[in-house]
């Protein structure tokens, strides 16, 4: 029998059958060109919960040559005379763990009530006239000689943008690589529902992120989401309406407040752009974090505080994927 076993990671070609001292052996795995790493910088992540943190790499690493990884395992053996030596830590730990449903426990509450206040407690004075006004807002009524409330307008319009943002959020950094809830369709269901559509998913959604393959950076829809022309458009368009309304001069605004308290189309919506709001700036620290941009991109944590036009300036500024370093998976490559 062998008296004492080595137990080292999968990428040594031999196992050293007797050793008399036990030695740290360095490898350096082969990089696997096709997939990106979306997984968080180990020194920014919080110690939250899962939907307010995303989840980090513990793997010990360092910079090696063209951006790959140097990986330190040590080898384990059943020795009176060997010093204890740390064990390579898994990226299993958090399923050991467990999960923590706190959050989306009340996640999920948040959303009943939003739905049981939608349909059951939300004002609904004018149902005429916001039929009306959707019918004006989709065009689907003719010119009529009434003008339409300034700001109600540049709201409406708004909303349409808020759909993009969270897509370029969401895709590729806000997938579950956890779960096989796909983020698409909520995304789908946004551009009608807004955060009524997203929160099942922020309930459902388990990091990390699964990695990205070079290819699909080049195809639909990536390749649009991730495009700075695209960013840049949103963020000009999202200004020009926020200018719009704010010049908009008092009489307007206290139409609109009117409407607010009246009508369920105007209440919902404006009940809708504040979720939006309030959610992006989490969905902004986690790509940024998931991009490693952390270090120089934390300033704009604050910023994305401001409605649309913060998240849609971090897309503008932030690195492409194209730029990340490769990542290391664990089955990658196999050494003869």
């Amino acid at each position: 029998m062998i008296a004492n076993s080595s137990l080292i990671s999968s990428n040594f070609s031999s196992l050293p059958l007797k050793n008399p001292r036990p030695r740290a052996h360095l490898q350096a795995q082969t990089p696997n060109p096709r997939l990106l790493s979306l997984r968080p910088s180990r020194g920014t992540a919080l110690k939250i919960s899962n939907f307010l943190k995303p989840h980090t790499c513990k793997t010990s690493s360092f910079p090696f040559q063209k951006k790959g990884l140097l990986q330190v395992c040590h080898s384990v053996l059943d020795s009176k005379d060997s010093e204890k030596e740390p064990i390579l830590e898994s990226e299993t730990n958090d399923e050991k763990e467990g999960r923590d449903w706190t959050t989306s426990i009340l996640l999920f509450v948040l959303w009943g009530a939003l739905m049981y206040y939608v349909f059951n407690l939300a004002p609904n004075q004018t149902p005429s006239t916001d039929e009306y006004f959707l019918r004006k807002l989709l065009n689907l009524k003719g010119d009529d000689g009434f003008e339409m409330n300034q700001v109600l307008v540049s709201l409406w319009y708004i909303m349409g943008l808020w759909p993009l943002v969270f897509s370029m959020l969401l895709l590729p950094t806000g997938r579950s690589s956890k779960s096989k809830i796909p983020v698409w369709p909520f995304l789908v269901l946004s551009c009608f529902g807004g955060a009524y559509g997203l929160l099942p998913y922020f309930v459902l959604w388990r990091p990390p992120p699964p990695p990205v393959e070079e290819s699909e950076l080049g195809k639909w829809p990536l390749n649009f989401l991730e495009s700075k022309l695209t960013a840049g458009i949103t963020l000009a368009a999202g200004l020009g309406l926020f200018l719009y309304a704010g010049l908009a001069n008092g009489d307007v605004w206290k139409e609109f407040y009117q409407y607010f308290r009246e009508s369920k189309f105007i209440h919902i919506m404006s009940l809708d752009f504040t979720l939006l709001s309030a959610f992006a700036p989490f969905w902004v620290y986690n790509d940024m974090t998931a991009r490693k941009w952390f270090d120089k991109g934390s300033w704009l944590l604050p910023i994305s505080l401001v409605p649309l036009l913060g998240p849609a300036l971090y897309l503008v500024l932030r690195p492409s994927l194209s730029e990340m370093p490769v990542s290391l998976g664990s089955t990658s490559s196999e050494q003869k």
